[in-house]
């Protein structure tokens, strides 16, 4: 596996995701200060020319939550991620696409300034509905699906950490305390060192 890295990017949480998982790859560093994602050879690969990107034999993929989950299932005996068809299999789906599809834009669109968001026409609705969501969806103990740690908590716990990390949004107790767990794991260590 191929794994094309920044480390001011969202290929962190691929990077802390292939930790946990201990998975042999290869890193391609992609200097995005010097415009290397504008490559001709990288936007071949990844015509967003974002990073991270995934290369596994014939497979691209693209987007952190589609590896984080693309990762967990390719190593399920790990037990990252619940079994398909079983009935956490959509709440685990939940923690994966939340912080990409919800989170992430009004946070972003947010933090521009743009405050009169209209929640019955964007689909991510807006601050009071997140914040909702997150302190509904953030575990007061363990991790987000239980008591065992999975890719939910890689995609979902490292965007909280990143947010309030930047000071974007405002943590409750529970979440900080989610958080702090979230940084104690060796292998979020590991791949945030230095940051």
């Amino acid at each position: 596996m191929k794994h094309y890295f920044n480390s001011m990017s969202r290929a962190l949480t691929s990077d802390w995701m292939l930790r946990e998982l201990d998975a042999e790859h290869e890193r391609i560093v992609i200097d995005v200060q010097a415009g290397e994602q504008n490559s001709p050879e990288y936007r071949a690969i990844n015509p967003m020319g974002k990073v991270p990107t995934l290369v596994d034999g014939d497979a691209v993929i693209t987007e952190t939550a589609a590896i984080c989950a693309y990762l967990a299932d390719k190593f399920a005996e790990k037990e990252f991620a619940p079994s398909p068809g079983s009935p956490e299999r959509g709440r685990y789906y939940r923690y994966l696409f939340f912080p990409g599809t919800t989170l992430e834009p009004l946070l972003s669109v947010t933090s521009l300034g743009i405050n009169d968001i209209k929640p019955q026409t964007m689909g991510w609705g807006d601050i009071p509905r997140a914040m909702a969501a997150v302190e509904s969806m953030t575990p007061a103990t363990g991790w987000a699906l239980g008591e065992k740690f999975t890719a939910a908590d890689v995609v979902f716990g490292g965007t909280l950490a990143l947010f309030c990390g930047f000071n974007m949004m405002t943590a409750s107790q529970k979440v900080v305390s989610y958080i702090e767990r979230i940084k104690s794991r060796t292998a979020y260590q590991e791949s945030h060192t230095g940051l």
